[in-house]
């Protein structure tokens, strides 16, 4: 018996779950992508007018962070699509695959921030206008702090962990901006090696932002869930009334809907409509407590015959075929 309904995302005055989030995950990204152009913008010009290499470097990072927004936001526009006869689940997938390029993105950035600043070394220049350096990097802490927690904030309300992935690299941005600082200190210091080491220093926090990132974007690409997630599940269904016995728990993620597949066990002799009712309360426990839970299917069994593995079919042949089982 499988259970199958709408989507039951809490989300104020939202007539289609789904489509609100995915509509203001695609605000997010839209404001966001503006916010960082301006910033980026900013420090470019005095990248440029101050030869500041370590600001160079914030500034490409900075760049790469905007230009993820691109495919995110395509991603959200897909999300909003309804699943068809051929993409069954819908289009969450793409958001994934966003989440891929953001990665992507990421690795670039920090290759060029390495090259640069390597060659600075090697052909060392003047940075001036320390002043204009220093202001740049205050404007890139604030404007990237203020979309990061704009990013997370909604990412976490509505499940999205390419969203979430990347405020947080806004946040390392920001963070990066404020190092910008040291190596202008160090160049007003008469150390004007401390510019491009600096840059280097900063190549580094970008590669470990991209293993950071990397691990979750590939987690969910391969229908991995946080273990915290099945063990929530399981437990709810397991004490509804009537549930005997949890033997199955499946949970895969497609961009920022969650599902769940699960396997419970009631006493055999219960009509089809009294396991019906088991099923229905369970899935609608689960549903409460999982916020950005799109859909889950219950199946239900006896007790003496409940799993998949306990589905089997025995070894046998029919239609000249050669003998043959179902797991």
């Amino acid at each position: 018996m499988r259970m199958h309904g709408h989507a039951h995302v809490h989300l104020p005055s939202a007539t289609d779950p789904v489509l609100a989030a995915t509509t203001r995950a695609s605000r997010v990204v839209f404001w966001s992508f503006a916010g960082l152009c301006a910033t980026t913008a900013f420090q470019a010009a005095v990248a440029w007018y101050s030869g500041s290499v370590a600001l160079l470097a914030d500034t490409i990072h900075n760049a790469g962070d905007a230009a993820t927004a691109i495919p995110l936001w395509i991603a959200f526009r897909y999300a909003r699509r309804k699943p068809d006869r051929k993409f069954t689940y819908g289009y969450g997938r793409v958001e994934d695959l966003a989440g891929v390029v953001i990665v992507g993105a990421i690795l670039a950035s920090a290759v060029v921030a390495g090259i640069e600043s390597v060659r600075r070394f090697a052909d060392p220049e003047p940075v001036a206008h320390l002043w204009a350096v220093a202001l740049a990097a205050a404007v890139g802490f604030l404007g990237n702090e203020a979309v990061a927690i704009y990013r997370i904030r909604v990412g976490k309300e509505i499940g999205s962990a390419a969203l979430v992935a990347d405020g947080r690299h806004a946040r390392a941005d920001g963070l990066t901006s404020l190092a910008v600082l040291v190596g202008a200190a160090g160049v007003a210091a008469g150390i004007p090696a401390a510019d491009p080491t600096v840059g280097l220093l900063l190549c580094l926090v970008i590669l470990r932002i991209v293993w950071d990132t990397g691990k979750v974007v590939f987690l969910r690409l391969l229908d991995g869930v946080e273990p915290g997630v099945v063990d929530e599940i399981r437990e709810t269904v397991r004490a509804t009334p009537g549930v005997k016995e949890v033997t199955e728990v499946r949970v895969r993620w497609s961009g920022h809907r969650m599902y769940a597949e699960v396997n419970l066990a009631v006493e055999g002799n219960l009509s089809v409509e009294e396991g019906h009712a088991i099923a229905t309360e369970a899935r609608h426990r689960l549903l409460h407590l999982l916020a950005y839970l799109s859909d889950a299917t219950i199946h239900v069994d006896p007790p003496e015959a409940s799993g998949t593995s306990r589905h089997a079919t025995a070894l046998h042949a029919h239609g000249g075929l050669p003998g043959h089982g179902h797991r």
